[in-house]
């Protein structure tokens, strides 16, 4: 029986790192980005020649597009085995909290926060309804992309540390409300990752790291985010749901 796992904001960077990953592992990868799907036919193409993939057009902010993306994988395939939210955007531009203003306030809260909330939702409520079907070998599990912003101060993108933060109390929500009904949920927080998202100030992290910011003195790459979403799905961490994994270069050490 194929495994399927969703990922969203996948046609790049650490999304598609992921998918990447989890087809490796053996599962069926059903993408999911805002663009149309022509626009990814190449990518799908390169991932089908090393096992099966597919894309829906889904939009996480918008109730109808979440609504959309679970009932046209259950009509595929049945059945949803890894939900893993990574879409998510970066302020539009970086301002100090004196100055931020409340539409990108709203904007990240609401694609960032609020999207990966309802995605949780869905998804849940559709793994529960498929663990009553009897599915075989079916053992769900929901996997959230936050970031070491969730607990770190950035007072120049206040609103995304915000967003993040809330990413953190969400996993721990769906962790406690699912443990009891056999659906472990995960966060797993990347620091500084090279990708498009962090190019704009590439020259900035590259000289903290050198000065040791983290201990770990590299630049983060998707697919060490990756394989804390792969590690997340095996199984082997089900008893610690709830459980943050921190693909940051160890930033998140404490020291002196």
């Amino acid at each position: 029986m194929k495994k399927i796992a969703i990922v969203t904001g996948s046609r790049r960077g650490i999304g598609l790192a992921i998918v990447k990953k989890l087809m490796s592992d053996g599962y069926t990868a059903v993408l999911c980005d805002v663009v149309e799907e022509p626009e990814v036919k190449g990518l799908l193409d390169e991932l089908n020649k090393t096992g099966e993939a597919c894309y829906f057009r889904c939009d996480i902010s918008k109730p109808a597009d979440r609504d959309a993306l679970f009932d046209a994988v259950l009509e595929k395939y049945g059945r949803i085995d890894v939900l893993v939210n990574n879409a998510g955007v970066a302020c539009a531009v970086r301002l100090n909290i004196l100055e931020t203003t409340p539409e990108s306030f709203e904007r990240l809260m609401r694609i960032n926060c609020e999207g990966t909330f309802f995605m949780c939702q869905g998804a849940a409520n559709r793994m529960l309804a498929c663990k009553e079907k009897g599915l075989e070998d079916y053992s769900p599990r929901i996997v959230n992309i936050s970031s070491m912003s969730a607990y770190t101060s950035s007072t120049s993108r206040g609103e995304y540390c915000i967003s993040k933060a809330g990413i953190a109390m969400i996993t721990k929500l769906f962790a406690d409300e699912l443990a009891d009904r056999g659906i472990p949920v995960f966060e797993v927080r990347p620091g500084i990752i090279a990708t498009d998202m962090t190019a704009v100030v590439h020259e900035k992290y590259e000289k903290l790291i050198a000065e040791g910011v983290t201990p770990i003195r590299r630049f983060g790459q998707p697919e060490d985010v990756a394989n804390c979403v792969s590690a997340a799905c095996t199984g082997l961490l089900d008893f610690g749901t709830g459980t943050v994994l921190n693909a940051d270069g160890g930033f998140h050490i404490q020291r002196l």
